[in-house]
């Protein structure tokens, strides 16, 4: 069993511009490396086949039993490579003791095989709950068979009554929000235009036992196939709240005791991520959206921001152990659905807060990572491989925090037994300055350096346990004992 590590840091491994055919194969290759520089768990996109076929980054859900092995949607392959090449590179992330997380969408499914006449309402786009005019007859692309799959590993096909709703009539060749006559949505969803069960495709009825069975026995398969330890759930304010909470339930007991799974909840607002886990009764863990956005409101505000206030209404403030922390990801890239890029230059300041500090789970961004080739942005690999360098080694124990001064914040980590090195971090987003900082008896005499290279000089810790230690304007020092 692969149990998460101390000082876990996931990175989300890919991005949303990735040429097809590679990342399989890159993650076999890249695994020790990732491990040794401190990552100790990959998120991956969705393995399965999308309705565009090796194009499809994986939300626009065709077969989520095809990981590359049959011939549908002109591919065999996903766009990220074969079943077998996705095998092998989660066994090669596993031998470098890292763990991996599927990425999973069972909110809806597009690229049916087949036309279905249905009854259906078309709703307000703006308020989900307002019907305009009587049912009328649409032809729905409803009717999944996979006739390229050919009823390996399930013998389940999709009719209308297994969904809620579409987004377009074959008939009138008219796109809209329709519901179909006696299917209501989802009460217990994100209250955002009414009712936001709804948000793309064929809209999966997770009331229908069929569905609910289907899926879980899917789940079931999905783990045995391919060993994964966890799950990234998207869309999870579109779909039935209770509904991840029973089907982890059922994975957990049944196939794998050990999944630590987070939820995507896109709402910048702390009240409700906190509504959807105290109904799931915290059985995952949630993206800090919240936080994400006070980092784009930080770099875009500059010197006025306070910096005092940054974690104001965050879900790592409220409630820590199921926070996942990131700084951007591929919704947010440039181009994209919910763009929001936090700046270059706030960037390392806002991966300091995440990855050294004692709250939260963090994820770093492969866009951020390497870099993007689509949208010309440069790696931001060698601040990284710093940051994850210090938190491996060195972010343990009491922390003690300096957040003393709107422009000018910092910490300290005294270290443990195991881990006894500490730290100091100082960041800004005015001008540079110097703040005097406790990291513990125990370092006095030692001599420390910013391992991130923005100072030249060195401190000696007095033998008081402080230290005078100093940020260039608009940057992040992490000071360390020098070796």
């Amino acid at each position: 069993m692969r149990i998460m590590a101390q000082n876990g840091t996931m990175m989300q491994y890919f991005e949303w511009y990735l040429p097809p055919g590679m990342l399989w194969t890159k993650i076999k290759e890249e695994a020790q490396s990732l491990s040794r520089c401190g990552i100790t768990a990959l998120w991956i996109p969705p393995a399965y086949k999308g309705s565009a076929g090796v194009n499809d980054v994986g939300y626009g859900v065709y077969d989520i039993y095809d990981l590359g092995e049959f011939g549908q949607k002109g591919t065999v392959a996903t766009k990220y490579g074969t079943k077998d090449e996705l095998l092998a590179a989660i066994h090669a992330a596993h031998e470098a003791d890292l763990q991996v997380y599927a990425d999973i969408v069972l909110d809806h499914m597009m690229g049916a095989d087949g036309l279905e006449l249905v009854n259906a309402s078309e709703v307000d786009p703006n308020d989900r709950n307002e019907e305009e005019g009587e049912p009328q007859k649409i032809a729905a692309w409803t009717h999944f068979y996979f006739p390229g799959r050919n009823k390996v590993y399930s013998d389940f096909e999709w009719h209308w009554y297994h969904f809620t709703g579409i987004d377009w009539d074959q008939l009138k060749k008219e796109s809209a929000v329709y519901k179909f006559e006696g299917k209501e949505w989802e009460q217990e969803v994100d209250r955002e235009n009414g009712n936001f069960d709804y948000l793309m495709g064929a809209d999966l009825d997770l009331d229908h036992f069929d569905v609910i069975t289907e899926l879980t026995r899917w789940g079931k398969w999905f783990i045995e196939t391919t060993d994964i330890d966890g799950f990234r759930f998207d869309a999870v304010k579109h779909m039935k709240f209770s509904f991840y909470q029973n089907w982890l339930d059922s994975m957990r007991r049944d196939a794998k005791e050990e999944l630590f799974s987070v939820g995507e909840y896109w709402n910048a607002d702390i009240r409700a991520l906190r509504n959807y886990i105290d109904i799931t009764k915290g059985a995952l863990s949630l993206f800090d959206v919240p936080l994400h956005y006070r980092f784009v409101d930080a770099a875009n505000a500059g010197s006025a921001f306070d910096m005092r206030t940054i974690f104001d209404g965050t879900l790592t403030q409220d409630n820590p152990t199921r926070a996942v922390t990131f700084v951007d990801n591929h919704d947010t890239q440039p181009e994209q659905a919910l763009e929001s890029w936090v700046p270059d230059w706030f960037k390392p300041l806002a991966y300091a807060l995440i990855l050294l500090r004692q709250d939260g789970y963090p994820c770093v961004f492969y866009g951020d990572y390497y870099g993007i080739a689509h949208n010309g942005i440069a790696a931001k690999k060698r601040e990284l491989d710093r940051l994850l360098s210090a938190r491996r080694d060195c972010a343990y124990g009491k922390q003690n925090d300096y957040f003393d001064h709107p422009n000018l914040i910092g910490w300290t980590r005294e270290g443990d037994e195991e881990h006894p090195d500490g730290l100091a971090a100082l960041l800004t987003n005015g001008d540079g300055g110097t703040k005097r900082m406790y990291v513990g008896q125990a370092h006095a005499g030692e001599v420390w350096h910013d391992c991130m290279g923005n100072r030249a000089e060195e401190v000696t810790v007095g033998e008081d346990g402080n230290g005078e230690f100093s940020v260039n304007g608009g940057s992040v020092s992490v000071w360390i004992k020098k070796k």
